[in-house]
């Protein structure tokens, strides 16, 4: 029998092959969105990315990425939140972490609110909260903190890509916000 790891690096595609994959398979992911709590608890601001869409536009954006092969979730979490949000993010990943939701995003417009052109992938939704400083990394151009109030603005809403506007408001509505 073979050792298990937990490495990823055997679980890399090159883009030939992830790109037939996904004309194949739904692909797994997670989305994250970020928090800053109060000393009770309370959620009292959202934070949201600024990148570069496929398209070129510049748009606000969830934490997101795809789940290596042999990953586990809570690592897949911890990786994304790291390469957006920076090393000293110090997000709260709890042990076993559960979705606030699933989403499900469909090449084809309309099937459901989320959509991304290049696949169909399925994507575990979480708030994470996180107590460090955080520096936007790789492609995040900027991290901008909203309240919750402010994280509703229809203005703000649509600024998000690929439908992540539905996915912020079901978190915002599962934290009682």
């Amino acid at each position: 029998m073979t050792e298990l790891t937990t490495a990823t690096g055997g679980g890399m595609l090159s883009r030939e092959e992830m790109d037939a994959a996904r004309e194949r398979l739904p692909i797994l992911y997670v989305d994250v969105v970020p928090v800053r709590v109060d000393d009770q608890g309370t959620v009292i601001a959202v934070g949201l990315l600024l990148r570069v869409g496929e398209d070129g536009q510049i748009k606000r954006a969830l934490v997101s990425g795809r789940v290596l092969y042999h990953e586990r979730v809570r690592a897949a979490l911890l990786r994304h939140m790291e390469k957006d949000l920076g090393p000293l993010a110090l997000p709260r990943v709890p042990p076993a972490p559960q979705p606030f939701t699933v989403a499900e995003y469909f090449p084809t417009p309309g099937v459901t609110p989320f959509h991304d052109p290049r696949q169909h992938a399925v994507s575990l939704a979480y708030v994470v909260p996180v107590e460090g400083d955080c520096a936007p990394q790789q492609d995040a151009l900027e991290l901008t903190w909203f309240s919750p109030l402010e994280a509703r603005d229809p203005a703000v809403l649509a600024e998000l890509m690929n439908g992540q506007s539905t996915l912020l408001l079901q978190a915002l509505a599962h934290l009682g916000v």
